[in-house]
């Protein structure tokens, strides 16, 4: 019976806590510490990645800086500093939600499930999950994986999507977990899993920027959609607006099919490939009529 007033003291200590930082906003840590967190990703080309000088770059990373031009603006922070933070599909979640990152910028997909612990900005990008192999594998469709290994990247949709789906259907599929991207795709390179399955759009980054392009293919078949946006702190809806607002300005004002333009239908570096990937009815929808909607289905045409 003592630990009954311990109980209740720990639940009361922790309701408030969860008050407390319900009433703090990002907004409120940016003015006083003067300074923005900007998740990037090393290896999600080209949306956020490492150019020859090791500098993040790419179609989110440009998203991402004209939020922060909008914050500078609407706080009145002209000399607002802006830090970078390496993140990994595994990490970039926690990181925002934990406070160390503000904003995550890379190639997530805004599900329901993510949803439950992170916000996500209106969404930038439609993309679907295939499969990259080489083409003397000869592999077409899931059937034609019963008994072999692929790979995937920890922390992703596709991954979860990979493993459930094997389950499901009684592939037995060895599934290796890579920790990002490049390095998923030279799992397959060198021989050791026989296609990597991610979003479509990555996997044509990787395959044009490889020494050997021709060499390989990714499947014309689409197992599912996935709707990329910046990733956002939970339950901040003053964050969550400002960013919104800057993201949908963007939207509204052309800047955003320039930056589409810039990454997916121009040479970008480092090897200055074309990935000449026109922008989709989908996305297009999108930026008549921005959502952050987890749902596929609000996606479709």
């Amino acid at each position: 019976m003592k630990l009954l007033p311990l109980i209740l003291a720990a639940t009361v200590s922790v309701v408030g806590m969860t008050a407390a930082q319900a009433e703090n906003s990002r907004i409120d840590k940016i003015k006083s510490t003067g300074e923005l967190t900007l998740g990037y990703r090393e290896s999600s080309i080209p949306f956020s990645y490492l150019d020859d000088n090791q500098k993040p770059v790419g179609y989110s990373m440009d998203i991402c800086n004209g939020v922060a031009d909008a914050l500078k603006k609407d706080l009145n922070l002209p000399n607002l500093k802006i830090k970078l933070v390496s993140v990994t599909s595994s990490t970039r979640i926690p990181l925002v939600a934990n406070g160390t990152v503000d904003i995550s910028c890379g190639s997530a997909t805004n599900n329901a499930q993510r949803q439950q612990q992170v916000a996500f900005a209106p969404t930038t990008f439609v993309t679907a999950t295939r499969f990259a192999a080489l083409k003397s594998s000869n592999l077409n469709d899931l059937a034609d994986f019963k008994g072999k290994t692929v790979v995937s990247t920890s922390g992703t949709s596709n991954l979860k999507w990979l493993t459930q789906t094997n389950a499901d259907q009684k592939l037995g599929m060895r599934i290796i977990p890579a920790k990002d991207h490049s390095e998923a795709f030279l799992t397959v390179a060198n021989g050791r899993a026989t296609a990597f399955f991610m979003d479509d759009i990555l996997l044509a980054g990787l395959v044009a920027n490889s020494q050997n392009a021709s060499d390989w293919m990714i499947s014309e078949k689409a197992y599912t959609t996935e709707p990329y946006g910046l990733i956002e702190p939970k339950g901040d809806p003053q964050f969550k607006t400002a960013v919104d607002n800057a993201v949908k300005g963007m939207m509204k004002d052309g800047k955003l099919a320039e930056l589409y333009k810039k990454w997916f239908m121009s040479p970008i570096p480092p090897k200055n490939i074309n990935l000449n990937w026109p922008m989709t009815p989908e996305l297009k929808k999108v930026i008549e009529n921005p959502t952050d909607s987890p749902n596929p289905d609000d996606y479709k045409m």
